[in-house]
């Protein structure tokens, strides 16, 4: 693909800098995937990021973005050197960069730059692996032999299957299958949104010829789209589960409610046998909303040194992900100094507390009685 684009070949080392060559790699900032994408970029380049599966950790599909990617960053930038400093940085970084060098009438080339370490020696550390890999021998390394052909095929999916039976109609093991295919986020791979998977070259036409001879149903699970919002018990009743198998095979946290439109995954039924179209497959979400009582809106701001979401909910009494979901943050986040937390004191205590605080009119027309009471008994 890199010789058809007529792209530099050592591009097709970048991986190794990037994730060592793991589809299944994770950063930190949430770049994912061989190439490391990060959300946005992935989706600016139509890698598909929903509940079935994450097009950032496929291999296939991430390349063809990541060479996209780079192409539209070498148009911009005119340079190669260039173009991988701003796939590592951030196009708008260079740019920066080279607007602040041509202010100051200083030259614009990737080694005259102002940038941080990390974009500094990443051209660097592609051509030491570029270096290598062309003369291991001066390296004292030996490189494993490789075969005059693809270590992979690409085999069609035509009807929705389980992961566990793909690989079984392959003849390999769940682990190297996943390893292949690590797009996938549920047990089942949905034809409507992944077409097509990688199988070991000698085992692709094993799976062509076991697919054609398989008699039971390819797929055990589907997908449900919950038509309003609804407690776990109830949905796991309407689709036939245990609560924690629904709880568990869709990470549903505790005292959560699913809403209206949620995507889920459940047993497929003996009667439903239609595979899940291809606007579930692509669009597919988890809504998920706090259940708890109703009470009332408290607000207030972050300390000076900031709060975490753990120590908001262990102060008021609620759960971690409560405190996630009212403020659109992840339950391991942090609350910057002054910034506006959300909380819900559940009615009873929100009614209780008042009523410590707030003298009752009872109450205060007792004290007034007994006030003139003892005036009146008073000697003068």
């Amino acid at each position: 693909e890199i010789a058809k684009r007529g792209m530099p070949a050592e591009l097709a080392l970048l991986p190794f800098i990037e994730s060592a060559f793991n589809p299944q790699a994770m950063a930190v900032a949430r770049a994912s995937g061989m190439w490391q994408f990060m959300p946005a970029t992935g989706k600016d380049f139509d890698l598909k990021q929903n509940l079935f599966r994450d097009d950032r950790r496929d291999v296939l599909a991430s390349t063809r973005a990541a060479l996209d990617y780079l192409e539209m960053l070498h148009r911009q930038f005119g340079d190669w050197q260039l173009a991988l400093a701003a796939y590592n940085w951030g196009q708008g970084s260079v740019q920066r960069a080279i607007d602040r060098n041509l202010k100051a009438g200083l030259p614009t080339t990737y080694e005259s730059l102002r940038m941080p370490d990390e974009t500094r020696n990443y051209v660097p550390k592609l051509q030491a692996v570029k270096n290598i890999v062309m003369q291991p021998q001066a390296f004292a390394i030996t490189l494993p032999a490789l075969e005059n052909h693809a270590y992979f095929l690409t085999v069609p999916i035509t009807n929705d299957i389980d992961v566990d039976v793909a690989a079984r109609l392959a003849g390999i093991s769940l682990d190297e299958f996943q390893a292949l295919n690590p797009q996938m986020n549920k047990p089942v791979i949905l034809a409507a949104g992944t077409p097509q998977v990688l199988l070991p070259y000698n085992n692709a036409t094993l799976f062509l010829k076991n697919l054609r001879t398989h008699k039971a149903p390819l797929a055990t699970w589907t997908a449900w789209v919950a038509p309003s919002t609804l407690k776990p018990a109830d949905v796991a009743r309407q689709v036939g589960m245990s609560e924690e198998q629904l709880r568990s095979v869709n990470r549903i946290p505790p005292r959560m409610l699913v809403r209206a439109g949620s995507t889920l995954l459940v047993p497929r039924s003996p009667h439903k046998t239609s595979d899940v179209s291809g606007q579930i497959a692509d669009n597919a979400m988890m809504l998920l909303a706090p259940d708890r009582p109703p009470g009332r809106r408290v607000s207030f701001k972050a300390g000076k040194k900031g709060d975490s979401v753990a120590a908001v909910a262990k102060r008021h009494r609620v759960s971690a992900e409560q405190v996630a979901q009212w403020n659109s943050v992840g339950t391991d986040a942090h609350f910057r100094p002054g910034q506006t937390i959300v909380v819900f004191k559940p009615a009873s205590a929100a009614a209780g507390k008042r009523a410590a605080s707030k003298p009752t009119q009872r109450t205060t027309a007792a004290k007034k009685a007994s006030v003139k009471r003892t005036a009146a008994s008073k000697p003068v």
